[in-house]
């Protein structure tokens, strides 16, 4: 797998991973998510490409504090080999030059499995609360 910036000719693809892997939800649109991340940080919105196809996602943000990534996506076609971690440590790689001391992740309930995944790459549950409010509605 080849890990590379996003550029445009991939949105289609990109969002067809984040519905196979069930990440988009009725109130977020993946296309104006990634024209938000496309403004502010686009050099961390990565894609993982085998050939032509996109089989993985991450896209994340740093706010000069705290990192944060979503969208990891891994192609489930393609998945345990390795993608996800690969595409993982390219994501904190760039943050790390960014002089991010520290990235927090969310998942979804409904997606505990990949809990095991994060603790096998390092990361551990903080003990905090996450409360989110929608200040623009997609």
């Amino acid at each position: 797998m080849i890990i590379k910036p996003y550029s445009p000719e991939h949105e289609s693809a990109v969002i067809e991973l984040w519905q196979k892997c069930n990440l988009t939800r009725p109130q977020n649109d993946p296309r104006k998510d990634i024209r938000r991340i496309m403004k502010k940080d686009p050099e961390l919105f990565l894609v993982g490409l085998e050939g032509n196809k996109v089989v993985a996602t991450a896209m994340g943000g740093y706010d000069g504090h705290r990192g944060a990534v979503y969208y990891l996506a891994v192609d489930p076609d393609c998945r345990k080999k390795g993608l996800g971690r690969q595409t993982m440590a390219a994501l904190e790689k760039k943050l790390i030059a960014k002089g991010c001391p520290k990235l927090n992740l969310m998942f979804r309930t409904d997606n505990a499995i990949v809990e095991g995944f994060y603790e096998k790459i390092g990361y551990k549950r903080d003990a905090c609360i996450e409360m989110g409010k929608r200040l623009i509605p997609d």
